[in-house]
């Protein structure tokens, strides 16, 4: 397959697909090397780009996926008729900030970092999808561990976490809270109400 054929591929996969796929896997299903999907996606992405089309192609971690151009946002909401959906909360968002930062961390790590029981504010945080269980802890009682996922990525406009801004150090573990102020400032800028389509 030339580079062409893997654009309109992986353009009609991710098209159909609705959700991102690992570039692993597409190019598995592609049976080329994972370089020219990479090469691929990104002269998709540049073409979209360039072309101001109404789509986009966005990385996520090791995943790919279409989404509508932000800039239509308002049309699309208009279209479909629905509502802007409401920012998080503080709490939710100092949550969301632990979780992308220290993960996996427990719900008594939060807790402790925040001071007041998380547990209501952590399945509010599950039922929308930004973070979830990826195990349990190896001690007593085997608490669950929290990570974000890619809808917090995807909704903050990250493509990994490594693009989260720099916590500021901290003088010792206790001092979280501290740098976790300026990560809420920042996710509270990043935070996108009315994401991709």
């Amino acid at each position: 397959m030339d580079n062409h054929e893997i654009m309109c591929a992986i353009e009609s996969i991710l098209f159909v697909s609705g959700e991102p796929v690992k570039t692993s896997r597409l190019a598995a299903v592609l049976e080329v090397e994972e370089a020219d999907i990479e090469l691929a996606a990104t002269s998709l992405r540049d073409m979209f780009s360039y072309d101001r089309r109404g789509i986009r192609l966005v990385r996520l971690e090791d995943s790919l996926q279409l989404c509508s151009s932000p800039e239509f946002s308002e049309y699309i909401r208009l279209a479909l008729e629905t509502r802007k959906p409401p920012q998080l909360s503080q709490p939710a968002l100092e949550v969301l900030a632990i979780t992308a930062y220290f993960q996996p961390v427990t719900r008594v790590y939060i807790e402790q970092v925040r001071g007041v029981d998380s547990a209501y504010t952590l399945g509010i945080l599950l039922d929308k999808g930004f973070i979830e269980a990826c195990g349990r802890l190896a001690v007593p009682g085997r608490p669950i561990l929290y990570r974000t996922t890619h809808e917090f990525l995807k909704t903050f406009g990250l493509e990994t976490l490594s693009q989260l801004p720099e916590l500021p150090q901290l003088e010792s573990h206790g001092d979280e809270r501290e740098g976790i102020q300026n990560a809420i400032l920042e996710l509270r800028a990043r935070e996108n109400p009315e994401k991709d389509a």
